[in-house]
């Protein structure tokens, strides 16, 4: 059965169940927001405990990657994002879950074989990585240009 693209996005629009926008919105602002409001209680935990802006901001950072690997580690990142939708990919727990969860999935394949965990692990992060650096270096290029003229 050939369908045409037209055909293929009217079977589409009469098949799908209508996406309840409003909802999926405040729950992606809640739980989005959540996260970074918990990033900021741990970052105020940090500080309180007398470690330096820089250094509490640090260790916030990983604090957050570490929860965001054990709760896809444990299923639970998954759930929340079914959930939460866009709200769970806040910057850093959104990576870390795209890094870990095709390394947990692929483990067992090995770990250097061609469809095991090394070269599966980056499936999602690595197209990001590679602009996110292509950019930073472009960034400094052009900053470097400035600075000599």
């Amino acid at each position: 059965m050939k369908l045409t693209d037209q055909e293929y996005g009217a079977m589409v629009q009469q098949l799908a169940k209508p996406s309840p926008m409003a909802k999926d919105l405040t729950l992606a602002f809640c739980v989005g927001g959540g996260i970074c409001a918990l990033g900021q209680l741990i970052e105020e935990g940090f500080l309180a405990a007398g470690l330096a802006l820089e250094t509490a901001s640090t260790a916030t950072s990983i604090s957050l990657i570490a929860l965001s690997v054990l709760f896809t580690a444990l299923g639970l990142y998954d759930d929340l994002a079914k959930r939460a939708g866009a709200g769970t990919l806040v910057p850093v727990t959104g990576f870390a879950n795209s890094v870990a969860a095709p390394a947990i999935e692929y483990k067992t394949e090995g770990y250097v074989t061609p469809g095991g965990m090394a070269s599966k692990m980056f499936n999602i992060a690595g197209p990001v990585l590679v602009f996110g650096i292509g950019a930073s270096v472009l960034y400094g290029l052009v900053l470097i240009l400035f600075r000599l003229v």
